[in-house]
């Protein structure tokens, strides 16, 4: 018998807001996390790009400055939204007197693009200036890929298995995925699944720079993402997390939990093509559709939108607009958050994924931000200038990465 996965608990922290509730409502109204990024380094190494899409709320005004110290800043912002989701979900933290979940059945999958690599970086400085004494005995968890997963599942108490995916852009959703995967399989009954990302440092904003993947519109960074639009110049780097709880459904309702949608299908390709851009007729993000249309048992048009990966670059988002044509049809509807939000890397397709699933949830199709003149090579309905009000009961949530990753979700409203 197939099991249902159904999604109780919902957490983020992004550029637009420190929890899902005003990320959500900084999506609907239009706002903006992208701004110019108040650093010396970017004058420093003159760098070309000098805009980016910090937090909203720093780690530091939700957790106590001892833990802080301990984790990378990935591992925290993980954290942060973990909290959120478990605790929407209606679970307390462990105690010593109870487990709200029996550790054996609850597992933790959150992926990221890059791990740890301010920590990487700092210790390195320590080291070249101070000398061994300097360097903080905790260097290596800080830095793994694996730390946040890590520290969630510390957190919780969860040993039904922790998975880290580290597929680029891609991750976040692949988080989601992999716990599907284990309630699917019967390995967990619950799963915390995300994805997180922040590595907003002079060395990734320089390598992306030198790769002609950001955009340099630094007299106005409100209006520098700009997914589709015909001005498109790259995207905005960004940072942040998000985490759902993720349930078979007859362990959420013996609990009478409130659902906030099913995930429902899962769709996993690779290009292998090129180590930076995506197949040119789009063979693996087409597949990752039809796969997750597939194992929903949903039909192209029970697809009441699209949300897309769209990070705002020349190619990419006419290569995306492609495919979606063909994997779901002409009339596909669309909407792209990297408007509003800026690229959270590996956390963008676990924050864009809670956003589909309050799309569904409330019937509501946010607006794709500065989208003032549609690429004519995007031959889709963007939904522009303002949310549209859509009753769905289905949606897609994309996600593709460096490497060729390509990930998509299919959702379905409670």
């Amino acid at each position: 018998m197939t099991t249902d996965v159904v999604i109780t608990g919902l957490g983020a922290t992004t550029p637009l807001g420190g929890d899902v509730a005003s990320t959500w409502d900084g999506l609907l109204n239009g706002h903006t996390g992208v701004q110019r990024l108040d650093v010396e380094w970017v004058e420093r190494y003159e760098l070309p790009t000098a805009i980016g899409a910090p937090l909203a709320v720093d780690p530091a005004e939700v957790l106590p400055r001892v833990q802080l110290r301990r984790l990378d800043r990935c591992e925290a912002v993980a954290l942060i939204a973990a909290r959120e989701a478990w605790a929407d979900a209606g679970y307390e933290l462990p105690g010593d007197d109870a487990e709200p979940v029996d550790p054996d059945r609850l597992g933790v999958s959150i992926g990221t693009g890059v791990g740890g690599p301010l920590t990487l970086l700092q210790q390195d400085d320590l080291l070249e200036t101070g000398g061994l004494r300097k360097v903080s005995p905790l260097t290596v968890p800080m830095l793994m890929p694996n730390g946040p997963a890590a520290h969630v599942s510390l957190d919780l108490r969860a040993r039904a298995g922790v998975h880290s995916p580290a597929s680029a852009c891609a991750s976040g959703a692949e988080g989601l995925a992999k716990g599907w995967d284990m309630i699917r399989q019967g390995l967990a009954d619950v799963v915390v699944a995300g994805g997180a990302e922040a590595c907003i440092h002079p060395v990734t904003v320089a390598g992306f720079s030198q790769a002609r993947t950001l955009s340099t519109r630094n007299d106005e960074p409100d209006r520098a993402s700009r997914p589709f639009d015909v001005d498109r110049d790259g995207f905005v780097m960004g940072e942040g997390a998000g985490v759902v709880v993720l349930e078979s459904a007859e362990h959420a309702a013996a609990r009478g939990a409130r659902v906030y949608g099913t995930l429902a299908g899962v769709g996993i390709t690779s290009d292998a093509y090129h180590i930076t851009g995506s197949h040119p007729d789009g063979i693996g993000q087409i597949n990752a559709m039809r796969r997750a249309l597939r194992t929903a048992e949903l039909a192209p048009s029970d697809i009441g939108h699209v949300n897309a990966h769209a990070t705002s670059t020349v190619v990419g988002d006419v290569g995306e607009a492609n495919s979606v044509r063909q994997a779901v049809g002409d009339d596909a509807v669309v909407t792209a958050p990297k408007g509003s939000l800026g690229h959270l890397v590996g956390g963008a397709g676990a924050v864009e994924s809670i956003m589909t699933v309050l799309s569904l949830r409330h019937g509501l199709i946010p607006a794709t931000r500065n989208l003032d003149s549609l690429d004519p090579k995007v031959d889709l309905d963007v939904v522009a200038d303002k949310p549209r009000y859509v009753e769905q009961t289905a949606a897609l949530n994309n996600a593709f990465g460096f490497g060729g990753h390509n990930v998509a979700l299919a959702f379905t409203r409670a």
